[in-house]
């Protein structure tokens, strides 16, 4: 343990603590609580355990601040949300939320972020070991080994997350090394809780720091954030989110970076297994529009998998999934303009079987706007290729409408 971090820890006094507590005591005592179906660990005990009391003799120096804040942190990071904290109780929050406060006070610090400023060194090591502890490692898993409840790994995150949250720019730079390893570990965990936690703190960690303070864990966050991507449905999104923020983040002025590759591969990889999973492809389809941008050219070589998700997508019964699909499909031709792709004339029968589609859509005008300026940007970027791909459409008399509206949009633009 750092000095500084006892040293900051030891600096609020014992019968401080005893007061800020003797509330929370009461308060914890008097929530309702039920053990998890099929468990024996109690979330509620093991946060009673944190709480310093007068009738136990006094431990280490500056411990029992320490628990004192993790309490604290561990019910202010709770949420019904949350398995493991879900039955935290309103007033109990509040009466978190104040302690913290009071700790600040009764302590040399102007703020409740001076001191988790001062304290995370001594009490973030510790949640990392409760994670690690409970992680399943089938190269040094002893057998018969006794492992921590899940329960204690889940609160452990959540204590992890609301603490890494107090930190921001430029302070939380400093403690990089610290809570990169940290997230990690959540990261390489089982429980969706506890893997959950972690992506939440990355994304604060991301929004917080300098690039170059990120450089010398950039390969494992990226390799974490591969190997999480086929996690359960309630987690893709945060995957998905995460994934790209870090993604971009860490390789934007080089879009040659073979993680760009890698990350676009596993996700496309993921969605091709799961091509009718309505919120995976939402989620994908909202979220990637950067990796786009900072791959630009580099985007043909997925053609052939991109095109054959859009093509499904185009057509399915959600007009969402139509909206995003074509609002990609747009941004993808005007960075590439689709060089030598074999898909143009595809494209363009594919838009207009879409356009006859629309006509029961609730969205149908702007799903038709969307289709229109797809084929002007087609016709601009491909020209003879596009005029073949048109011609066999310009007799249907359902397309009446359409080819008006297109041939005076070509006017307007030529003018």
């Amino acid at each position: 343990m750092p000095r500084t971090a006892a040293a900051a820890a030891a600096a609020l006094p014992r019968d401080a603590l005893l007061r800020i507590a003797a509330p929370l005591r009461d308060s914890l005592a008097a929530a309702p609580y039920e053990p998890p179906a099929g468990s024996s660990a109690s979330v509620k005990s093991l946060l009673a355990s944190l709480l310093p009391s007068p009738t136990q003799p006094q431990p280490l120096e500056g411990k029992e601040a320490a628990d004192l804040l993790l309490f604290c942190a561990a019910v202010l990071a709770a949420s019904p949300e949350y398995p493991a904290l879900h039955w935290v109780p309103a007033d109990l929050t509040g009466a978190a939320a104040a302690a913290v406060e009071e700790m600040a006070a009764a302590g040399p610090w102007s703020s409740v972020g001076e001191m988790v400023v001062a304290m995370v060194p001594e009490v973030v090591p510790p949640l990392k070991d409760v994670v690690k502890e409970s992680c399943v490692d089938a190269d040094n898993d002893e057998i018969g080994a006794v492992k921590p409840p899940k329960e204690h790994a889940a609160v452990a995150a959540h204590q992890f997350r609301w603490l890494v949250s107090q930190l921001s720019y430029p302070k939380l730079g400093d403690f990089c090394w610290l809570v990169i390893p940290c997230a990690l570990t959540t990261l390489d965990h089982w429980s969706p809780e506890v893997k959950e936690q972690g992506m939440v703190s990355f994304m604060h960690i991301a929004k917080n720091v300098k690039v170059t303070e990120l450089s010398l864990y950039e390969d494992a966050i990226l390799d974490a954030c591969c190997q999480n991507i086929p996690a359960d449905d309630e987690l893709w999104h945060h995957v998905v989110e995460v994934s790209v923020m870090l993604l971009t983040c860490t390789q934007r002025s080089n879009p040659r970076s073979p993680w760009y590759d890698r990350m676009l591969s596993e996700m496309l990889g993921h969605l091709e297994r799961q091509p009718l999973n309505k919120g995976r492809r939402i989620s994908w389809l909202t979220l990637v529009g950067p990796v786009f941008d900072a791959m630009g050219l580099f985007l043909l070589a997925h053609f052939r998998r991109l095109f054959s998700l859009f093509f499904q997508w185009m057509h399915t019964d959600d007009d969402k999934t139509v909206l995003l699909t074509l609002e990609q499909i747009h941004a993808i031709i005007k960075l590439t303009w689709i060089r030598k792709s074999p898909y143009t004339s595809r494209l363009v029968d594919e838009l207009v079987l879409l356009y006859k589609e629309s006509a029961t859509r609730s969205s149908r005008e702007v799903m038709r706007n969307h289709i229109m300026e797809i084929l002007v940007l087609l016709q601009k970027c491909k020209g003879q290729q596009f005029e073949e791909a048109w011609k066999k459409h310009e007799l249907d008399p359902d397309l009446t409408m359409l080819l008006s509206s297109f041939n005076q949009l070509c006017i307007k633009n030529g003018s």
